[in-house]
Order: C-alpha cells, then structure tokens, then sequence
C-alpha cells in the first residue's frame, strides 16, 4: 500500500512539473508537440494507416477463418492460444506497433477470443516490425544492419519466451471454432482505422514534448548520459535508442533490445487504448512486457560482444 501511495506523488508531482513548464514555456514545448506531429506524419502515418484498414478488412474476410484453421494447432500446441490469436501475432510480426493491439481489440470484439486467452494473445501479438529495426534502429541508428537483425532475434526471443511461460497459467486450450461474421465494411473499416491512427499521432506528439523536457531537465541538473538514455527509452523507445547507439557498447545494446521489446511510456499508451477495450488488464500487461524486455536484454547482452 505504501508503495502505492507513493507512486501517486510521483505521478502527482510528475503531472504538475509537466503543466509549469507548459506555461512557462508554452511556445517551447507547443513546437516540441509539431515535431511529434510531424514526426508522426511523415513516418507513422503513411505505414500505420493501410495496415490498420487493411487488417480490419481481413480479420472479417472468410480467408481469415481459414487461416486461423490452418494454424490453430501449431498455436494451440506452442502458445496456447487460438488459430484468431496466431494470426493477431503473425499480423503483428509483419507489421508492427500498433497493428497487433488493434487487432487484438477486433477479434475480441468480434468474439473471437476468449477472454481467459487474450492477455496471452496481446503478449505476442504487441511487437515491433523488422522494417523499424532493420532499417530505422539497425542501418540508421547503428549504422550496421546486422545491429538491426540481432535485436530483432532478441526482440521475438523475448517476446515468445515469455508467451511460452504463459501457456502453462492456461486454462483452456486455445482450439474453439470460429464463430461466423459478416464482413466489416469498408466505410467502417476506414473510420475506426482513422480514429485509431489519430490515437497513435496524439500519443507521439504528446511523448515528444514530454522527451524534450526530460532533455531540458537533463541538461540543466547534469544528469549522467546512462541516466537520460534510460529515461527518454522508457518513455519514448526511439529516443532511447538513438541514444544508446550514439556510443555503442554492449550494455547499451541491452538497453536498446529492452527498450523495442518493452515499448516505452508512448508505445504501451497507443496499445493500451485498444487493448483496454478488450478487457485486458493493464497492469498484467505491463508487467508481461517489462518481463518481456527483461529476457530480450538478456539475450542482447552476450550477442553484442559478437558484434561490437
């Protein structure tokens, strides 16, 4: 209960700085949220938007059912989970944030799952996509692609490691038929991916300019870079990233695997706004993926000595 208690004077005390410094420097802090804006604009939207429309529309096609059919008993033996549940995760693997999340709240919605088996649904079916990765995080970031292909091999351990684990708080077995639906339209399909992928704009922009005063705070209190590096992460996984790839080493590697595979403050807000409407706890949630980046920067540390 103390710990409880403590951790709402925290936030309290966290919210409260956060609104002074908007008024102080509104001008500062509103450019801070065009950036995010921008951001958001120029290299989620284009990628997230189709995604969302086009995996609204296959999760009503018959070809869904069919491949829930196919892989329902490697998903069952392996996750226990349901063939629905397997595609919510292969969906994810392809695309990445927040495809999965919002798939996750379709098929719930949709009847789908089960409630007992969503939460081990949304644990592997929440990954980030190689794209981002490879290319952002590995080629950008590191400059080495091979830095990319080793955390996306930690990435995936750590996130079906951990859905492994989960297989055995089971209950049921993750095998149900499929129940019959019609096919979503398309003007419904395009409206609730619109308001989804307006979610995930207002939650970067609101992140970056939460990221720019942990940076002015870290400059004006000298904070170590170690400190700032995870600070930003845990609340925005890219700034996290290219700080600790600003000077490579494996520790900071670890970090970086921790970081994409927990999501940071940004990612888990997007996720949590669809996953929350599929019943599934937030602070289970969160702690599957703080468990999660745990294995992930367990693995990353012993492959960056290979690499580095």
């Amino acid at each position: 209960m103390k710990i409880k208690f403590r951790a709402k004077y925290v936030l309290t005390a966290a919210v409260l700085l956060a609104l002074v410094l908007f008024m102080l420097f509104p001008a500062h802090y509103a450019k801070s949220v065009r950036e995010g804006i921008d951001l958001w604009a120029v290299s989620v939207l284009p990628a997230t938007l189709p995604f969302l429309f086009l995996t609204s529309i296959f999760t009503g096609l018959g070809l869904f059912s069919k491949t829930a059919r196919a892989i329902s008993p490697a998903a069952d033996k392996l996750l226990k989970i349901s063939g629905a549940g397997g595609c919510a995760a292969l969906l994810s693997a392809l695309s990445g944030y927040p495809v999965g999340a919002r798939t996750v709240q379709d098929l719930a919605g949709a009847g789908y799952l089960p409630k007992e088996e969503r939460l081990r649904v949304a644990a592997v079916s929440t990954t980030t996509g190689p794209a981002f990765l490879v290319g952002a995080v590995g080629a950008g970031m590191y400059g080495d692609p091979l830095a990319g292909w080793l955390l996306l091999f930690c990435h995936f351990t750590g996130v079906y490691a951990v859905g492994v684990l989960l297989r055995f708080g089971a209950k049921t077995q993750g095998r149900g038929a499929l129940p019959a639906k019609k096919p979503l339209s398309l003007s419904d399909a395009l409206t609730s991916s619109v308001l989804a992928v307006l979610c995930v704009g207002g939650a970067i922009a609101i992140f970056y300019a939460f990221g720019t005063m942990i940076a002015d705070m870290g400059a004006l209190f000298s904070l170590p870079p170690l400190a700032e590096t995870v600070i930003r992460g845990l609340l925005e996984m890219t700034a996290g990233c290219a700080l600790a790839a600003k000077d490579p080493s494996p520790a900071g590697f670890a970090l970086s695997a921790f970081f994409v595979t927990f999501g940071g403050l940004c990612v888990l807000v997007q996720q949590l706004a669809f996953l929350e409407k599929a019943e599934i706890p937030a602070g289970k949630f969160i702690a599957v993926k703080l468990l999660q980046g745990a294995v992930a920067a367990l693995v990353a540390y012993p492959l960056s000595l290979c690499w580095l």
